[in-house]
Parts: C-alpha cells; structure tokens; sequence
C-alpha cells in the first residue's frame, strides 16, 4: 500500500508507531510457573534420597564404627518415613499436574522436620550435621518467595534453638585439638563438604530452571506484544481498503465510459491506455477484497476446497501473472496428494515471500515444494545480496528490511505469524552459492481436509 493511499492520521493510528507491551496473560504466567514448580519438586526428590543415603551411612558409620550408643529404631523410623513421603512426592511429580510454591513448602518443612528429629536423637546442636539446616535455607531462597522463605527460616532458626535446650545427649566431645583424631571435627568436615557440594549441584539445577521458566515468560510476552501488533495492523488495513472501496469503483466507472465513448474509441493508443488502467484498478479492487478478507470479512466466501498439488500450481500461476520476473522456477515435488482448504490468507503468506525474494532478484527466482509425512515445505530461493547478518539476527522482527523504505518488513513479520498459527515456522538463511533462501513450514493437519481422507481410504 502506497502512502498516499493511506487515509488521514485523523481516522487511523500511525503505522510506524512501536506497539506497547501487552500484560502477560495470567494463565500463561501460571503455567510457565507451574512448569518451573514440576522440575524444582523433581529437584527436591533427587536431593531428598541423597539425604536418605547419607543419612543410613553417617548412622552405620556413628553406631557400628565410633561405637557410639544411638537410638537406632527411632532413626531408621524417621528415615523410613521419609523414604515413604519421597515415593509419594515422585508419584505425584509423575501425574505431570502443575506444582506450586505452597507445595514446595511443604516439601522443605518436611526435610527440616526429619533432620530436626534426627538430630534431637542424636545430639542435638552439638550434633556437627547441624549446619545441614543452611542447606535447606539455601534452597528454599532460591525456590520460595515473600512469606514461604521467611517461615522457612524462622522453623530453621527455631528447630536449632529447640535442639540446644532439648535433646538426646551423644558422647561426642568438640575436642577440636585433635585435628583429624577427633570424631568431631571429620563430622564437620564432612558436613562442610556435603553442603558445599549440594549447594553447589542443586543450586545451579534450580537456577537453570528458573531462567528457563523466565525464558518461556519472556517468549510468551513477545508473542502477545505480536499479536497485539497483528490486530492493530489488520484493523489499519481493514479501515484503508473500506475507504479505498469507493474510490476505485468510481474510477472503474468512468474508465467504463470512456471506453465506450466515440471520441475516444478512434485513438487505438488511448484505448490500450484505458484497458490497461482497468486492468490495474481491477488489479488493485482484488487486493482490497484480499485485505478485507484476511481482516475476517466474507472470510468464509472464498474459502474453497483443492488439493494441495493444484493449490501450488494455482497460486504460482497468479503470482506469475501478476508479477515479472526475468526467470521463475517452479519445482513441485509432492508425490502424495491431499485436500485442503485454500485461503486467501496461506496465499498471500506465500506472495509476500515471492514478492521479498522478486525485489531482491528481480532476474531469477525459484519456489520448490516438498512433502515430508504431514509436514509441508515450501523453499523460495532468489540470486540477490542475500540478508546481512544483523538482518537474519531480527528476522520477523516488524519494520526491519532492507528496502529503506517506509512500513518496509511487514511482509515476512505477518507471514511468519500467519505459519504459526498453522503450526509451522519460516526460516531465512543465506545460500553457500549466494542470494537467500526462506523456507516456510507448514503442518498439514492444520489445511488438509482429513475427513475427506479418511473417506477416500474407507472406499
């Protein structure tokens, strides 16, 4: 569409105007949430039977070589409960249904009371194992927010403070002159140990969650800010073809009548003049028709069933008629044909692409079609500089192209989100041999007509 052709900024927002970023919506901030929750619980379970582990090993390691007196069916009791609450939380992280903060709270005062029972029998706060309470603060910090952090500390801090006015006494004096002789001090070397190691191992598990959760945010706002931007363009184009609609229809009208006038009929070059501009008014009344449609008006009108060999052809046949272009070459490769549903929205996809590739090599251009099971490709390849890198950097990014001009980079911005929407993708890239090639994805389940297979099959 031509600036000029454009109605006054009075009637429509500016075109060049950068969209604002759309509020994420809830329930999609809920699920990518959710989804981090469900590997941060997984997270839990594995760091849980680590605990299990050495927690049967420092009790055979304090029993049966210090030969230090423990309560030993009270203990394996807790661990054994704690080894049945774990079995639970793996079958509830593998019914895949979302995990949220107060679960994984629960979760963490679960482990803080079993190593608090487990320490008030053997020793409580001059138990070394005692420090093992940071750990479970170091992960709720990173797991838990606002109020679930802070009643995690307070249970910590509160269990120590318990443990030093209440517990089961252990012969096991803090002789810390001993250096390696002492009990003591290898327990707290190996507590040191064990929570350098997990903090380190488990931390970083769960940092990588959390930026993968906050990725998925970020990618699911990008596509509403789209979407938002998508609406707003096909609200401009659906306002620009209504006012246009007049316009060209009185043109068509007058060119008409001098048609059929006699002073102009004598004047062989005036006529080839008025056949050409109908063919161009009439050009330009189906590009409006085009835009409204794609805007949702008489959507339903011009959607017709073919099959996806004749829609290639048909498309490729008005692209060539309409547009010029030194050589064209056109591949059809698909063996197996299907129905579909052609849309005026999946041509014009395809133009854009076509019409990109034309002004970039006006003197070869080449479409190639493939099937691949339920996938259809579609490669368009032209001779041109190719893109720049910075270009293929922001590729379906709206206003950037190398056509300095105006509004430029819209075509492949809305051709990428028209293949979303179908289930597919486009992707540029620059040929080894030169000039570029884009190739567009679409999933046939999204177009074909699948009853009509099914029928085809049944008879």
């Amino acid at each position: 569409m031509s600036a000029g052709c454009v109605p006054p900024p009075s009637t429509t927002p500016p075109m060049t105007s950068s969209p604002k970023l759309s509020p994420l919506p809830l329930h999609k901030a809920r699920s990518a949430s959710a989804a981090a929750g469900r590997k941060n619980l997984q997270q839990l379970i594995q760091l849980r039977w680590i605990a299990v582990v050495g927690q049967l090993l420092t009790i055979e390691v304090t029993h049966y070589s210090l030969r230090l007196p423990l309560p030993l069916q009270a203990m394996l009791a807790i661990v054994g409960c704690l080894v049945l609450i774990n079995l639970a939380s793996l079958l509830r992280w593998r019914t895949r249904r979302p995990v949220h903060d107060i679960e994984l709270f629960f979760a963490l005062l679960v482990d803080v009371a079993a190593l608090t029972a487990l320490l008030y029998l053997s020793g409580g706060i001059s138990n070394p194992f005692v420090f093992l309470y940071l750990l479970q603060i170091a992960v709720g910090a990173m797991l838990l927010r606002g109020g679930y952090l802070w009643s995690i500390v307070g249970m910590a801090s509160a269990c120590v403070a318990l443990l030093a006015q209440h517990s089961r006494p252990l012969p096991l004096a803090p002789n810390l002159q001993d250096g390696w002789s002492s009990p003591y001090v290898v327990g707290l070397l190996v507590c040191f140990a064990l929570n350098a190691i997990l903090v380190v191992i488990f931390i970083t598990r769960i940092n990588y969650n959390l930026r993968r959760r906050d990725a998925r945010l970020a990618a699911v706002r990008q596509r509403a800010a789209e979407e938002e931007h998508i609406v707003r363009m096909g609200l401009l184009a659906s306002g620009a073809a209504h006012e246009l609609g007049t316009p060209l229809a009185t043109m068509a009208v007058i060119l008409g009548d001098w048609k059929h006038m006699q002073a102009l009929g004598a004047d062989a070059t005036l006529q080839e003049d008025i056949a050409e501009m109908e063919a161009q008014v009439k050009r330009c009344k189906s590009i409006v028709s085009g835009i409204l449609l794609s805007a949702g008006e008489t959507r339903g009108e011009s959607s017709v069933q073919t099959t996806v060999r004749q829609f290639l052809d048909t498309l490729v046949q008005d692209w060539r008629t309409t547009r010029s272009v030194d050589q064209f070459v056109y591949d059809n490769r698909i063996q197996h044909d299907s129905p579909m549903v052609a849309d005026t929205t999946l041509q014009q996809m395809v133009f854009n692409v076509l019409d990109n590739a034309r002004d970039a090599s006006p003197h070869w251009v080449r479409l190639q079609a493939e099937r691949d099971a339920d996938v259809l490709r579609i490669v368009v390849s032209d001779q041109g500089p190719g893109f720049s890198p910075s270009l293929l950097a922001q590729i379906g990014i709206p206003y950037q192209s190398t056509k300095g001009r105006p509004g430029g980079g819209l075509g492949l911005f809305l051709s990428m989100n028209v293949a979303r929407t179908l289930g597919g993708s486009v992707v540029a890239r620059n040929r080894p041999e030169g000039g570029a090639e884009v190739t567009i994805t679409l999933s046939l389940s999204a177009i074909t007509l699948q009853d009509a297979n099914q029928e085809d099959h049944g008879h």
